[in-house]
């Protein structure tokens, strides 16, 4: 039990654990399940995005990818247009959505290590030029996703939504390519000490660009699901995902200083963020008061987790 309770990310789950039963007890138990299901079908998306910038958070201070929302825009722009409705377009589509984002990526690292910009200044500049390449390749005309594809992010059995349980498969597997192989270690190592990483010979360059490319196909992945979900590409779909995928990266235990990182963590950062404004919702509270309530409940969660780190 003491071994489970040191685990950096017990805290997210704990608080998503205390404001789902906070949240039911006020509506006297009704409703419990459907907020569960619904809370899983939205911390899928948030988790797909935090992954990649949990990646890229972990190669150092100074490291983040703030070009996530118009990267998950463009790709869902582009692949919903590409795809027309048409089911046959299915896999065309994605496989375009993620090549948007692996665009985006390259576009980002080229920023940064040819033009030597700090990484939020190129990423954030970056977004700007995507989302009007978004805005002019959809010219605000909002396409109905194929039929498949629609039904596949909806789907729901036995109250748990597919589309969760395939998040959970992804997760575990870029838990393994973190924690077993070359390309994981040497993210984490790059992170703990850029310049010993590099006397020790080990492709740092290499592995920040793919480390950019890698957080760029996930945004494009998720705008691609999140398109499928909400009935179509909007172009403003990506604009929550800005700092709920830092959020959920730091509250689920990984260190902003890099050289550590925690996958598990991130479902429970996820649910208890997404919980958080449910529980706001369901007590009544106005929208500037949830706002503003969320942002310090937020803040003091990343201050306990924090703190928790820094003395463990």
């Amino acid at each position: 039990m003491s071994k489970l309770l040191s685990k950096p990310w017990i805290g997210a789950y704990a608080g998503a654990i205390a404001i789902w039963l906070a949240t039911i007890a006020f509506t006297h138990g009704q409703g419990a399940g459907e907020v569960l299901t619904a809370a899983l079908s939205f911390a899928t998306f948030s988790v797909l995005v935090a992954i990649g910038q949990m990646y890229v958070i972990t190669l150092g201070p100074g490291n983040v990818d703030l070009s996530i929302p118009a990267t998950m825009t463009l790709a869902g722009a582009v692949s919903m247009k590409i795809m027309d409705g048409a089911d046959p377009m299915i896999v065309p589509g994605l496989l375009i959505a993620l090549g948007c984002g692996a665009g985006v990526g390259i576009f980002n690292y080229a920023l940064i290590r040819l033009l030597r910009i700090p990484p939020i200044i190129a990423t954030l500049s970056s977004s700007f030029v995507m989302l009007s390449a978004a805005i002019s390749y959809s010219r605000g005309i909002r396409i109905k996703p194929p039929a498949i594809l629609a039904e596949f992010t909806t789907w729901i059995f036995w109250g748990v939504p597919v589309l969760a349980v395939a998040g959970v498969v992804l997760t575990v597997l870029m838990s393994v390519v973190l924690h077993r192989t070359v390309f994981g270690r040497t993210v984490t190592a790059i992170g703990q000490n850029p310049r010993a990483a590099r006397l020790a010979g080990l492709p740092v360059d290499r592995v920040r660009f793919l480390t950019y490319v890698m957080c760029g196909v996930f945004a494009g992945l998720t705008g691609y699901l999140v398109s499928g979900f909400s009935g179509g590409a909007a172009l403003n779909m990506g604009s929550e995902y800005l700092l709920a995928s830092i959020a959920v990266v730091v509250i689920g235990g990984t260190s902003v200083a890099g050289g550590f990182a925690n996958l598990p963590g991130l479902w429970g950062a996820a649910m208890l963020l997404f919980l958080l404004v449910t529980m706001l919702n369901t007590y009544g509270f106005g929208a500037g008061i949830r706002l503003v309530l969320t942002g310090v409940i937020i803040i003091a969660v990343i201050v306990l987790a924090s703190g928790r780190k820094s003395t463990s």
